[in-house]
């Protein structure tokens, strides 16, 4: 038995191996001597077919599971032997030029790539400050009321925020097209579920009033017969409602869920929610640059193999959101190749976190595990359930632990690069700035 091991690349590598065809017909007989003992045929008792039968019949499938073996031993050892860390499945090619006294073959795969922890100091990282005050929590009751408005018929020409009922007709040409007709239809005047003309030529009008108009479709307006053409619009107004927002009372507070119904402890109660979603939005923005610090100072190569599949990881993630939101995905090609970039930075970042967590002792202790646990389920209604529900299975509690690693490594990159307090706006931090 010999073996040749070449470097291929700076992972890739192949091993020429061989194995005596004398050690393989051995193997190949004590096979078949075992299968005699039990194989039934027609006509014979278990265990007193002839051997030269078995051997006619499991002969092949002797000789298959023999030379694999032999293959998956061989390689093994070598492996072993030199302390290769193998990222995914060999790929074993027999050779062709094989000799009469052995079986020759070649073993291809890749190897993990030797990670050395970078100097992250010279690296810069922007921790966003922004303290919640009383002000982000009127700008979110005042989101909260608008997602409550209720709409009133009123006996004036609409206007902006009013809600209108209206029948129309389009046609091009004289002619009706294809998705130009609606009866009763309802639309919020600035809400955008229109087109902007469309939106102005029903501005001022009343119940019960008319209008013709032209109106241009953008060029690139996704209905690609209607894109960039001239069409005329019939629309009749039937109904003008204007929006009713709810007053911050007792009512208010109750459908939010404070049950005595005292705003004072619903404002509480929203400012100590907006905390933990500013917390959570601003350890969020922390963690990207991190993770980008990371890719930046830890430039390697990572297995195709392993980006393989990851692609075909988040392939099947993705099929599986599309069919919870009632899509059909039967017909639909999801092709793992379109989530390649996103495969190979995951992977990338698996690899350097697994190095940073294990040279640089950044497991998860179980209290730390506990805190983030219990810090999620408070802004439930029953905490203690939550955190009950989390430590009921070993799966649960593995998410939760993995979540803490994240922080772990996320504060150990921090600790050590250049990091500095900049404050941010409430917009800004919500995604909500002009």
């Amino acid at each position: 038995m010999s073996n040749q091991e070449t470097v291929v690349s700076a992972l890739e590598r192949r091993i020429d191996m061989s194995v005596p065809l004398a050690d393989i017909e051995k193997d190949v007989e004590a096979r078949l001597k075992k299968m005699s003992r039990t194989v039934k045929m027609p006509g014979f008792r278990p265990g007193k077919v002839p051997f030269r039968m078995v051997a006619q019949s499991y002969g092949p499938q002797a000789r298959s599971e023999a030379i694999g073996a032999a293959v998956e031993r061989v390689l093994g050892e070598q492996i072993q032997a030199q302390n290769l860390r193998i990222a995914g499945y060999p790929s074993i090619e027999p050779k062709e030029a094989s000799g009469t006294e052995a079986l020759e073959f070649t073993a291809v795969f890749e190897v993990y790539p030797e990670i050395v922890i970078g100097d992250v100091s010279a690296q810069e990282i922007e921790r966003p400050q922004l303290e919640v005050s009383d002000a982000e929590v009127d700008k979110t009751l005042d989101v909260l009321r608008k997602q409550r408005t209720t709409f009133a018929a009123i006996e004036r020409a609409a206007q902006e925020g009013d809600r209108v009922v209206v029948d129309f007709t389009g046609r091009k040409d004289g002619v009706e097209f294809d998705g130009g007709k609606a009866a009763d239809f309802p639309f919020v005047i600035g809400a955008g579920q229109m087109l902007k003309d469309f939106e102005t030529a029903v501005l001022g009008l009343q119940a019960g009033e008319s209008k013709t108009f032209d109106m241009t479709f953008p060029a690139d307006y996704h209905a690609t017969h209607l894109a960039g053409q001239t069409v005329q619009f019939e629309v009749v107004v039937k109904k003008v409602e204007e929006p009713k927002l709810p007053e911050i009372d007792a009512e208010f507070a109750k459908s939010l869920g404070v049950a005595d119904g005292d705003v004072a402890k619903m404002r509480e109660e929203v400012k100590a929610n907006l905390e933990r979603e500013v917390k959570r939005r601003i350890q969020s923005r922390i963690k990207e640059r991190v993770m980008n610090v990371l890719i930046e100072t830890h430039p390697i190569e990572v297995p195709k193999a392993l980006v393989q599949q990851e692609s075909q990881q988040l392939a099947e993630n993705a099929k599986r959101d599309f069919e919870a939101r009632g899509m059909q995905t039967k017909d639909l090609p999801i092709d793992a190749s379109w989530f390649g970039e996103q495969a190979a930075r995951r992977v990338k970042l698996g690899l350097i976190m697994s190095e940073l967590v294990k040279s640089k002792e950044l497991h998860a202790k179980p209290e730390q595990i506990r805190a983030t646990i219990e810090d999620f389920a408070a802004s439930y209604e029953d905490p203690s359930e939550v955190v009950g529900w989390y430590y009921s299975q070993p799966q649960r509690l593995a998410q939760a632990e993995a979540l803490v690693i994240e922080d772990n490594v996320v504060e150990w990159v921090v600790s050590n690069a250049k990091t500095s307090d900049v404050a941010t706006s409430f917009d800004d931090l919500m995604g909500n700035a002009a």
